[in-house]
């Protein structure tokens, strides 16, 4: 049963990939994140739509799912 939900974890994590890698190369322009007063640095937006994968990847690994008591 562990195996079937690795198996399941990572065809989500390979198609996730897969379309960030799709949509990297349709959309090259340069684009900048703006909050409030701080704005980034000029990217193509595949490449921040790639931090901001990892970047929710990493965080959504910190939440626990569900805790047994």
């Amino acid at each position: 049963m562990r195996t079937l939900g690795l198996l399941l974890s990572m065809t989500i994590l390979a198609g996730w990939l897969g379309l960030v890698a799709v949509m990297s190369i349709q959309n090259i322009e340069l684009v900048s994140i703006k909050f409030l007063l701080w704005e980034s640095i000029k990217l193509p937006f595949g490449v921040l739509l790639t931090f901001a994968v990892g970047f929710g990847l990493i965080v959504g690994s910190f939440i626990p799912v569900g805790q047994k008591r």
